[in-house]
């Protein structure tokens, strides 16, 4: 798990495509502590294992299915991409969950200037705009920010300074794809709006085999809006 909060920009060195495709990144500054094998890292919002490392390059296997899911599928070498490693326990929490679990592709439609910060207009898939609200997150490229704008096909970011200077989304121009991966609870919301009452107390009694609370209970008691 992943809070969408950059730690470095790294630089991709290498990829090579063998038995599977691996990439090589090299970070901005060394790693402290130093990565260990096997422990994970966001790269570009995508949640990559580590195979091999030194104090600042690192290789990781990427999936096909990362591949055609995300941009990773399209690097090439010299490409700057966002890293942060995994959220440990008992660190500060300061972006959102993001679980490095790419939804899908965007691609900026404009950037407008607004004072000295930037505002980011993106084209996405209709199911990420379906499981995005106003005003709340999404990760752009593994980058946590707060949707300011949304549409059918569409959201918009505001970025400052600092987020345009320490992170990738400072380089992007109209046209540019990004990673996107939707607001977890977003989706869950949406999952469970979109499931019928039936499917909805079959699961609920599944799980309460042993109590005679039901889902229309709930609702004659106030808990629950049934359609």
């Amino acid at each position: 798990m992943f809070t969408g909060l950059i730690e470095k920009i790294g630089k991709v060195r290498r990829i090579s495509y063998g038995r599977s495709r691996v990439v090589e990144i090299e970070a901005s500054t060394p790693w402290t502590p130093e990565l260990s094998d096997g422990e994970s890292v966001a790269v570009n919002g995508v949640c990559l294992t580590v195979a091999r490392h030194d104090s600042t390059r690192f290789t990781a296997d990427v999936l096909e299915e990362t591949a055609r899911r995300s941009t990773l599928g399209s690097l090439a070498p010299g490409a700057c991409v966002n890293l942060e490693r995994a959220l440990r326990v008992g660190d500060r929490f300061g972006g959102h969950v993001v679980q490095g679990h790419v939804d899908g592709t965007g691609s900026l439609i404009s950037k407008t200037p607004s004072g000295r910060d930037f505002r980011l207009k993106f084209r996405c898939p209709r199911a990420i705009a379906a499981a995005t609200v106003l005003k709340g997150s999404i990760a752009v490229n593994g980058v946590s920010l707060t949707v300011t704008g949304l549409g059918e096909d569409w959201f918009s970011v505001d970025i400052i300074p600092t987020t345009a200077s320490d992170t990738n989304l400072g380089q992007l121009v109209t046209g540019s794809l990004v990673n996107l991966e939707s607001d977890v609870l977003g989706k869950y919301a949406l999952r469970s709006s979109e499931s019928s009452p039936e499917i909805l107390n079959s699961q609920f009694s599944t799980l309460n085999s042993q109590s005679s609370l039901t889902l229309e209970k709930l609702a004659e008691s106030g808990f629950l809006e049934m359609p």
